[in-house]
């Protein structure tokens, strides 16, 4: 096991809480559904984005190019900040990103200044005040405000073929180029990291110290999850959801929770797994539940 019992079940619980509340928030940008009785097709409409956001205009069956284009610009834009240092920028750039997403997420709750000052409040706290309880919080409700964005942009041929490129480019840069350690280590070290961080004290060395009268050396560990990792998958729950009810969706989230269970038991201390190809089978084997039900 890669992690305590303990921390493990709470690194798994607080994700699966990203995409109940992200399915949630994106539900709220989701409107009418009206069905053309020529075609038989279905119309949606869809909320508008707070501070007159647009949302990119392309092509639903092509809009996983324009996504996976966004993520390797921005992988690209990180390993520069990693091999120049740049704390300063990253941290300017995560709470921008931070901000945006939160006001979105929040704007679905509550009036637009409200959101846009929450927003605001929350990502100067998760910069210059940082703590377990906001940091891990906020992210529950990022990854919503990047779903209420994308999934109306997005189909289901789409949104599948999106996790399969992302599975395989995830275990690429573990696995081969390991430049994905390198943006984790350097957003640890930033003490800004995009996702899930739950910090723990074990041993140091790994083993207690046993004597009575005897301190025991403690260390700071983190057990972490990536953002794509909470991103994604909800992405694929929020385009279900275009066609199918809040509560018959929830099933994926159930079943990618349990998959990264598994993946978080089967795994090694001190060792790196992509984590998105574990979530994608999730995915696809929750969907083929629901066609069962």
């Amino acid at each position: 096991m890669k992690h305590t019992a303990l921390i493990t079940l709470i690194l798994v619980g607080v994700f699966f809480l990203s995409q109940v509340v992200g399915m949630v928030i994106t539900e709220q940008y989701i409107g009418e559904r009206v069905l053309n009785e020529t075609t038989g097709k279905v119309t949606i409409t869809y909320e508008k984005l707070p501070l007159d956001m647009e949302r990119p205009e392309i092509e639903e069956s092509k809009s996983y190019l324009f996504i996976l284009g966004a993520v390797l610009l921005g992988t690209a834009i990180v390993l520069l900040l990693v091999k120049f240092r740049g704390f300063k920028l990253w941290k300017m750039w995560f709470f921008l990103s931070v901000a945006l997403c939160l006001t979105i997420a929040f704007a679905a709750f509550v009036p637009q200044i409200v959101a846009v000052l929450l927003g605001i409040g929350v990502a100067l706290l998760k910069i210059y005040k940082p703590n377990f309880i906001i940091h891990n919080l906020s992210e529950v409700f990022v990854y919503g405000g990047l779903a209420a964005i994308f999934v109306p942009i997005m189909n289901l041929y789409a949104v599948v073929i999106l996790l399969i490129l992302i599975s395989v480019y995830d275990m690429i840069a573990v696995w081969q180029s390991k430049h994905m350690v390198k943006m984790a280590q350097f957003q640890t070290e930033s003490k800004v990291f995009a996702g899930i961080s739950i910090p723990y004290q074990i041993p140091k060395g790994g083993k207690a110290v046993e004597g009575k009268g005897r301190k025991v050396k403690e260390e700071i560990k983190s057990a972490i999850l990536g953002g794509g990792d909470i991103g994604f998958p909800l992405l694929f729950a929020g385009v279900l959801m275009k066609s199918m009810s809040f509560a018959k969706v929830l099933i994926v989230p159930v079943v990618v929770s349990l998959a990264l269970l598994l993946l978080l038991l089967m795994a090694k201390k001190d060792k790196f797994y992509p984590a998105m190809p574990f979530i994608t089978i999730g995915c696809f084997v929750g969907y083929g539940i629901l066609w069962l039900i």
